[in-house]
């Protein structure tokens, strides 16, 4: 037994005053100093055989790239902020947000950079979070579930961070850069899906309409009614909140002034699943009296009950081309402005 204070050869405790450096990763592996740091800031034109040494290399002897002195050089933070402007309690109840987060920290970390989740919900929390991004601690941000005319985005590009958006911005279009899934087209494709089961009578309960997809899955309601030569009648739109309490208390109003609706397109799937609970209460029976289609095609759709028939958005897909996206734009490789995924119908048992 060794006494306490000794260390046993090239264990991490003798290596304490001396860190391992690059130039012993390389060395390990048998590859070039430069070889070795492309391999560990993620680059990839390596050979797997190189990759493989390096990373191995690497794990062998504790080593940890210095991030402040490499910072020094590069200009770069190597962290990604992942901005979500909501409120807590909404953001922990919707499992699209943790979806996007799920995708985008898997692009991000094999980039070899660092995701820094935050919520700004308020005026003060945006100004806190501007000056901490523009003070250098990010590269750029990803930006969930803007409301309204935020100028957050512009604000962070004038201070040179790249910004991608989640979801059409509602002002400065033509020069910010986001991610979206074809909303309008996706409710437009549910309520003709409604219209061709013959149902006569249906109603929808919007999104928060300060934000693009609550309005845009409104214009697509309306566009397919239009298209049926179908009168769009005011009286069968309520207003959610993509939450599962506004969906109930929505439907319930519906159900309440038109009784003789038979359908309804909900702009979210907690929407719906509230809209459900409505339906039931009422006494009514979901499918064979009022036939339900979602949005999203969260978890939940299919585990609710009936399961949820519902428009399809690529969760996964958003979150990592949003990510994508800003590396792009990080390491100035062109990166397209606009990008628009497709949806499509799930069809369960509500409708």
């Amino acid at each position: 037994m060794k006494a306490a204070g000794t260390s046993i050869p090239g264990s991490s405790t003798q290596r304490g005053r001396n860190p391992p450096t690059l130039e012993e990763v390389a060395a390990r592996a048998g590859v070039s100093r430069a070889t070795a740091s492309r391999v560990l800031r993620g680059a990839s034109n390596v050979s797997d055989q190189a990759r493989t040494a390096v990373l191995t290399a690497a794990e062998d002897i504790a080593y940890a790239p210095n991030r402040a002195a490499r910072s020094l050089v590069t200009g770069r933070s190597d962290s990604v902020a992942f901005l979500v402007a909501e409120t807590e309690d909404r953001l922990f109840s919707d499992p699209f947000f943790l979806g996007m987060l799920r995708a985008a920290q898997t692009v991000i970390a094999e980039a070899g950079l660092q995701l820094v989740f935050t919520v700004a919900s308020n005026p003060d929390e945006h100004r806190r979070f501007l000056h901490y991004a523009a003070g250098g601690h990010v590269d750029g941000v990803l930006v969930l579930s803007l409301h309204g005319r935020d100028q957050l985005p512009q604000e962070l590009e004038s201070r040179a961070v790249p910004t991608v958006l989640s979801g059409r911005p509602l002002s400065g279009g033509d020069e910010l850069y986001f991610v979206d899934s074809d909303n309008t087209g996706g409710a437009q494709l549910a309520t003709e899906y409604l219209l061709a089961a013959g149902r006569r009578r249906i109603a929808t309960i919007t999104g928060p309409l300060d934000m693009c997809a609550g309005q845009d899955r409104l214009t697509g309601y309306r566009a397919a009614l239009a298209a049926a030569g179908r009168p769009v009648d005011d009286g069968l739109v309520a207003h959610g909140q993509f939450s599962i309490a506004s969906g109930q208390r929505a439907m319930a109003e519906l159900l309440a002034a038109r009784p003789d609706l038979d359908a309804v397109f909900a702009a979210s799937d907690l929407t719906a699943i509230g809209a459900m609970r409505a339906i039931e209460a009422s006494g009514r029976r979901v499918f064979e009296d009022v036939a339900v289609v979602g949005f999203d095609d969260i978890g939940d759709a299919e585990l609710a009950h009936p399961a949820l028939t519902t428009i399809r958005q690529p969760i996964t897909d958003l979150g990592r081309t949003m990510a994508s996206r800003l590396l792009q734009r990080i390491t100035g490789e062109p990166a397209e402005r606009r990008t628009v995924l497709p949806v499509e119908l799930i069809r369960r048992h509500t409708a």
